[in-house]
């Protein structure tokens, strides 16, 4: 698919037929035959910003367990995630609904955000081939609340965080792209490439301590993006214009949530220092 203009070409064309823009490797042909460099793919800058966040927050993890649960450094208590927005058993935050969204971008410990952020940086670089900045922003952000959405229904005494549920929401948009090209060679390929990272990340979702609701939600919440939303059409265009929109009010939305978790967060550090 062209970049520019999202007409759909050959894999062999360096220049697109319909608006002659210069054309480069697509991030899945430029995974190297050897097996460490075949499993990271050249990045972007979505990409790149969502690990930023990410990492961001869980440096700010790392020194609130330091400061208020006196873990040594690089020790993460889980109840700085808590304090930071992760989703908590229901009896304790209540209407606490901005959770379901910060949890998103916050994770349990140095494995969890590793395994997090190689999955992420590979899943949003491809999406975005396909589907453009917009579609992909609002799908992380969509899929977090329905995957931790869920979460707290299937396992409302949970304490859950992380990126996993946008994971499976990326999972969820491919597979309906493919869904509703099911003749297209192109979507065959895509079928089969996230049906096998579907299937292996499902596997993994049924070892202890991982959340499978919110896996199962995140997937839900990006397969229904996929099916809304199709795939790009011309630049500017009315439809192109909403789905900017939609991935602006979806940031808004989330930063409007890490505002109420400060504000939590405040009101809480006073009761317990007394004030």
């Amino acid at each position: 698919m062209c970049p520019n203009c999202r007409a759909f070409i050959t894999k062999g064309d360096r220049v697109c037929p319909y608006c002659g823009i210069q054309l480069g490797p697509r991030a899945v042909d430029l995974r190297a035959t050897q097996f460490a460099a075949s499993l990271v793919p050249r990045g972007n800058i979505t990409a790149t910003v969502f690990l930023i966040v990410n990492a961001t927050l869980y440096l700010i993890e790392l020194i609130l367990s330091n400061r208020i649960f006196q873990t040594s450094f690089g020790t993460l208590n889980p109840g700085a995630a808590a304090l930071m927005g992760s989703t908590l058993p229901r009896v304790h935050y209540g209407l606490q609904w901005w959770r379901l969204i910060t949890a998103g971008f916050l994770h349990l410990g140095l494995m969890h955000i590793a395994m997090n952020s190689w999955s992420l940086f590979i899943l949003v670089t491809e999406a975005e081939e396909f589907y453009g900045p917009s579609r992909v922003v609002f799908t992380y952000i969509f899929s977090t609340f329905t995957g931790f959405l869920l979460s707290s229904i299937w396992s409302p005494n949970n304490l859950s965080a992380g990126a996993s549920a946008a994971c499976f929401g990326y999972f969820g948009l491919m597979l309906a792209m493919a869904t509703r090209r099911r003749s297209d060679p192109l979507a065959q390929a895509v079928r089969s490439h996230y049906g096998q990272w579907l299937l292996f990340g499902l596997v993994l979702s049924i070892l202890p301590g991982v959340d499978l609701a919110a896996h199962v939600g995140g997937f839900v919440g990006g397969f229904v993006t996929g099916l809304v939303a199709g795939l790009p059409g011309l630049p500017n265009s009315p439809r192109e214009t909403a789905w900017k929109i939609l991935a602006g009010a979806a940031i808004a939305v989330t930063v409007y949530a890490f505002w109420q978790d400060l504000l939590s967060y405040h009101a809480l550090i006073r009761q317990l220092n007394g004030a």
